[in-house]
């Protein structure tokens, strides 16, 4: 009878030990596949806010920090913005080492007049970027960035766009390092910022 205890004890004790071996092993795979440099985006021909030129090629050989917005958003985009001038002001002379672009997903209204009063109220080292609707698209799905056009209903035509709200980062090969979500703590964002600038 004790012989039979101690086996099944035994044989619990192995099935623990298993199932926490499961638990550990795919709980770390995440994290190392998150560590690990993913590449993201594709070539795009558009428009700075100063109305010249900007290819992918032009974001590589430095860190940089994209987010998807418009200028016309009521929230989500201005105040995104201004923590993002927060951070280049916090990060001192590492913010130098860090590009940061705004990419318009509603390029039909925001011309580059339009962008460049709308990026430099903000910070005038921030980058805006729109041109082709076409062209846009298709730099959307190559960042893998959602958005839509929602109407109002007002009768006049007026619309709104629904869009993904994180900051996107990726090193100087232009490979993906992770995001910041809408109101992530400052701390916490700084903190990537320059993790992304110390592994570069």
């Amino acid at each position: 009878m004790k012989i039979f205890r101690l086996i099944l004890w035994i044989g619990v004790a192995v099935a623990i030990a298993a199932v926490s071996y499961a638990i550990i092993s795919k709980n770390t795979k995440p994290t190392e596949t998150q560590q690990a440099a993913t590449t993201l985006g594709g070539p795009f021909n558009l428009l700075d806010n100063k109305g010249k030129a900007i290819t992918r090629d032009d974001l590589l050989g430095q860190n940089h920090a994209i987010f998807f917005g418009f200028t016309n958003c009521p929230d989500v985009c201005p105040t995104t913005l201004l923590e993002v001038a927060s951070w280049m002001k916090d990060l001192g002379p590492d913010s130098d080492k860090i590009d940061f672009y705004f990419f318009s997903v509603d390029p039909e209204r925001d011309s580059p007049e339009i962008m460049n009063d709308y990026v430099t109220a903000f910070d005038p080292r921030i980058t805006g970027i729109t041109g082709n609707p076409d062209e846009m698209q298709k730099t959307l799905a190559a960042y893998k960035v959602y958005a839509k056009r929602v109407d109002l209903g007002d009768g006049d035509g007026d619309y709104t766009m629904d869009h993904s709200a994180f900051v996107m980062m990726f090193d100087a090969e232009g490979n993906f390092r992770g995001t910041i979500s809408f109101g992530e703590n400052d701390e916490i964002a700084l903190e990537k910022l320059r993790r992304l600038v110390k592994n570069s």
